[in-house]
């Protein structure tokens, strides 16, 4: 992201939001290079602690300030690294296999290759982990909701709670309850996503000289959970809730 200096100290103390519309905090400062390049942004929390985020995972947008899901942010990574690693490694192959390369070069470029491979391909099921426990906090948040929009509707309709109230109360719930699912629907994406990556990204076997290569057999850390169907939270109109 391109910021000119003047423009970043214009966004001190403007408001921070997530991308599903939530209030973050706000921006209290920026850090920068030796060289001038600002490369960190600290941003006190709605709660009152401070936490400092890369500028990278912040889109300024004219007013808006928008802190970027760290989880996809790093799917978006891993996504574009590791296929991109794996056809320098079946390039490598090609080359083997028409002699442009020498066996013994091959074997080390190979085995470089299959070194950062299989770390990504490990910090990708990590991230796979941590889609899976963002769904489950969304669905019990969304469950959450849903039993507080009932108990909202019981106590209007016996008349406990006022118009005015049960209509300013409704329309909260309901903006969180999209937010909530919207942020579920990109977490079962970014897994899904990961998970056929995973599944498809098996590195070719390199030949050396005239051995035959060895069939590639998956690894543990291949097989992921396909993503379960999402949860939909149906939830009435306010006008026909008789306002």
């Amino acid at each position: 992201m391109s910021q000119t200096l003047s423009n970043l100290f214009l966004s001190i103390g403007k408001p921070v939001k997530d991308e599903y519309g939530r209030s973050v905090g706000r921006i209290i400062s920026f850090a920068s290079t030796p060289s001038g390049k600002f490369d960190t942004a600290y941003i006190e929390l709605s709660d009152g602690r401070f936490t400092k985020q890369p500028i990278e995972s912040i889109n300024f947008n004219g007013a808006d300030i928008i802190l970027l899901s760290k989880i996809k942010s790093k799917a978006a990574v891993f996504c574009d690294q590791i296929p991109f690693i794996w056809r320098k490694d079946n390039a490598l192959k090609e080359l083997n296999e028409k002699r442009k390369i020498s066996p013994v070069l091959c074997t080390e470029l190979h085995n470089n290759f299959s070194a950062v491979l299989t770390q990504l391909r490990k910090d990708a099921q990590i991230l796979i982990d941590e889609t899976i426990q963002g769904i489950a906090r969304c669905d019990e948040e969304l469950s959450t909701l849903s039993y507080s929009l009932l108990h909202l509707e019981l106590e209007h309709e016996i008349g406990k709670i006022a118009d005015d109230t049960y209509r300013l109360a409704y329309l909260s719930l309901q903006e969180t309850l999209k937010r909530t699912s919207n942020e579920k629907s990109d977490l079962e994406t970014t897994k899904s996503k990961l998970s056929s990556m995973l599944l498809g990204d098996a590195p070719p076997a390199v030949v050396v000289a005239d051995k035959k290569p060895a069939a590639y057999v998956p690894s543990a850390n291949d097989a992921t959970e396909l993503p379960e169907p999402p949860v939909v939270v149906y939830v009435k109109e306010v006008g026909k809730a008789g306002i």
